[in-house]
């Protein structure tokens, strides 16, 4: 199940789920996502993750054939109070994340209450999420397995067959967690995977096999000649220590390139790294490229992405992969190679 969320983390979800045509499925966390999808001519399941929260937006859902994720009870009453007789619905436990979900001992009252509902689900099945999964130490994992493992056999007993799951998103069908299998269920979730970005915290995309599918790049517009002690951009928060060369390049914080992103951070001009100086601007950054003599107006520039892993930029920036692809912003124009 594609997880193509957020405009599939900002490259687009009917791009991607195009090229993802050999997924069984694919799963967003709004309503909104979930139609426009739809409206793309995509017939595979598509499941809402977030579920939905009035009877305008159930009649929507089903309406669309979406599959809806419950995980509290104003949701079960609404179902309650409809008809969800074609739908395909995920009863969400919280096995340890404590965001969304039933807690374990609440699992099977909410599933008897969707089986009695008038024109109840056509098939009720059963997810959770992993919390601390893109961590070293599996205990957590292995116990939010454990919890599940149990509800799964509680589950089976009472209805002489075992749910269909779901449990693994990036970090756990990667990982490959002590409780081997355990992590990932019927249906595996990745998400930030499938964009060529690491869900691990110890394991570079490199090391996992991944490759990156967004590049954001831009170009030299201009280069500069700073001498010894002057400061470039605003506040001077750089300053020249020799006689340098400054390039400065189309990006900004309007386009997404984090504003915290700090001086000495990489930037790749030409093949080659040259570290960002100054602070980044809504228009432009500034890079030290005195090191690059033949650099000129017009380089290509990238900013995360082929050559340049994204993973490393996020974190210079204090943040993650998912942020900085999610924030690159409408008017950077998507070009497909």
């Amino acid at each position: 199940m594609a997880v193509v969320k957020a405009d599939a983390y900002g490259h687009g979800a009917a791009r991607v789920a195009a090229a993802l045509d050999d997924a069984d499925g694919y799963a967003v966390a709004r309503l909104g996502e979930a139609l426009a999808l739809r409206a793309t001519g995509i017939v595979k399941p598509i499941l809402l993750l977030e579920g939905v929260f009035s009877a305008d937006e159930l009649a929507q859902a089903l309406a669309a054939r979406i599959d809806l994720a419950v995980h509290d009870p104003s949701q079960v009453e609404l179902l309650e109070q409809g008809d969800a007789s074609g739908a395909v619905v995920w009863l969400q436990v919280d096995t340890g994340m404590n965001r969304l979900g039933f807690r374990p001992e609440q699992a099977l009252a909410a599933r008897a209450r969707l089986l009695a509902a008038r024109g109840g689900p056509r098939e009720l099945r059963l997810m959770t999420h992993l919390a601390r999964a893109d961590e070293a130490d599996d205990a957590p994992t292995a116990a939010q397995a454990a919890r599940f493992a149990a509800l799964v056999a509680e589950w089976t007993a009472t209805a002489g067959a075992p749910p269909v799951t779901s449990i693994g998103n990036s970090a756990g069908t990667l990982r490959g967690h002590a409780a081997q299998g355990a992590t990932q269920g019927d249906w595996i979730r990745p998400g930030i995977a499938l964009y060529g970005a690491s869900p691990l915290a110890d394991r570079s995309a490199a090391d996992l096999g991944l490759s990156p599918v967004m590049t954001l790049e831009t170009a030299v517009i201009a280069v500069r000649e700073v001498p010894p002690g002057e400061g470039v951009g605003y506040g001077a928060t750089w300053r020249a220590t020799r006689p340098s060369r400054i390039a400065i390049l189309a990006a900004g914080y309007a386009d997404g390139v984090p504003r915290h992103l700090p001086s000495g951070a990489p930037v790749l001009i030409g093949g080659r790294r040259a570290p960002l100086a100054g602070r980044v601007s809504m228009d432009m950054i500034a890079v030290d490229v005195t090191d690059l003599p033949s650099l000129a107006v017009g380089e290509r520039a990238v900013l995360w992405g082929a050559g340049l892993p994204v993973d490393e930029v996020a974190a210079r920036a204090g943040t993650i992969a998912y942020e900085l692809f999610c924030r690159v912003a409408p008017r950077v124009p998507r070009v497909e190679r």
